[in-house]
């Protein structure tokens, strides 16, 4: 007789708090609250958010009528941890304390979700998993090196999304996500593209270190020397906060409130119109860099993500990379499900959950020494 199970999916992003509950396939609800820059600016650290979200998250059970205690399972996003496997990953004590630390160096609200699992878990004795963190690491070694000695690009990047995406596109496809080629672009709070070959993310854009477009909460690429005069009179820590949670939109506007700045748009404001419209194109530039590294093999250039639901940015990545490929648009996210049902196939025993080894997945180039 198969056993149900009440998971609780716990997704902490730049810009929001979401958490859906889940009785075996069957999401009974979803919850979510967003929270401007300015709220969470107030905590110089992401990891001072962890009081304040797990709040939010008590008080959005509390208005379902559902008690933790009656939770089997708890379920949450990663990241800022050593690079790990794609996959589900078991939270223990070790997982929680290196994301505590960000032994990975990428800040991102995602790790947020390790933590808030593992404090739920600890506190009602239940176990907890996490899916497809920031910090997988599928990449090439062409996706690796820099032109400075000994520095690398390590993967940090929207993972959960777009491999569910991708998975469900395939699907579409009639297809297995291992036998297509896709460009996939997260645009929210955050905004990555990466290029996935047969099943793996072998390159993309390094949405929380200064990488790739500029987003509502993140810089994008800056020329260094640029960069380097702009340090003359502000902090490092100060960058490093515009990296992850003070660049783009809050950086420009005072806000990462997408819909007021679209809204700004609508009006005809030039100084949004501008910023908007360069986002897009940033996005498209990305987009353009992908289809290289998958040799214009493209199957189809999937877009999704909360700043999906913009008609206009559909239609300004439609006019400069429709040539690449068909595009399809996945508005908002596939992440509660996709943290849900693999994690249900775990502990039904269909799949096996990897433990953390606190080690990074790549360890060097063989046979290469600088």
């Amino acid at each position: 007789m198969r056993k149900d199970y009440k998971l609780l999916i716990i997704n902490p992003g730049s810009t929001s708090t979401k958490i859906s509950l889940f009785e075996n396939e069957n999401e009974r609800f979803q919850k979510s609250m967003f929270h401007d820059a300015p709220v969470l600016l107030q905590f110089p650290h992401v990891n001072g958010q962890v009081p304040f979200r797990y709040k939010v998250i008590l008080d959005m059970l509390a208005s379902e009528g559902c008690d933790p205690a009656d939770i089997d399972v708890f379920v949450g996003r990663g990241g800022s941890a050593c690079t790990q496997p794609s996959g589900v990953t078991v939270i223990d004590q070790k997982l929680y304390d290196d994301t505590e630390a960000t032994v990975g160096g990428s800040e991102h609200a995602a790790k947020l979700g390790v933590m808030l699992a593992w404090k739920f878990a600890l506190a009602y004795h239940r176990p907890a998993y996490t899916l497809n963190p920031t910090n997988v690491d599928e990449f090439c070694d062409y996706a690796r090196l820099t032109g400075i000695r000994g520095l690398y690009r390590v993967p940090h990047s929207h993972v959960l999304n777009p491999k569910a995406v991708a998975e469900a596109h395939a699907e579409a496809l009639g297809k297995k996500y291992e036998d297509c080629n896709f460009i996939v672009a997260h645009i929210d709070g955050g905004v990555t593209v990466g290029a996935h070959c047969h099943g793996r993310m072998v390159d993309g854009s390094l949405g929380a270190d200064g990488d790739g477009p500029f987003a509502p909460t993140r810089i994008g690429s800056v020329p260094v020397l640029a960069l380097l005069d702009y340090l003359e009179t502000h902090s490092l820590d100060e960058v490093r906060l515009m990296c992850s949670r003070a660049g783009g939109f809050v950086s420009l506007f005072g806000t990462s409130d997408a819909k007021n700045i679209h809204h700004l748009v609508d009006q005809g404001d030039k100084k949004a119109t501008l910023v908007w419209n360069t986002m897009i194109y940033q996005i498209c530039k990305s987009i353009g860099a992908m289809s290289a590294v998958l040799c214009g093999k493209v199957d189809a250039i999937l877009l999704t993500g909360g700043l999906m639901r913009y008609e206009d940015i559909a239609a300004g990545i439609r006019q400069r990379c429709g040539w690449i490929a068909p595009i399809q648009v996945y508005p908002g996210e596939m992440e509660q499900e996709a943290m849900a049902f693999a994690v249900l196939k775990v502990l039904r025993g269909q799949k096996e959950a990897m433990t953390y080894s606190g080690k990074n997945v790549w360890q060097g180039f063989e046979g290469i020494t600088f």
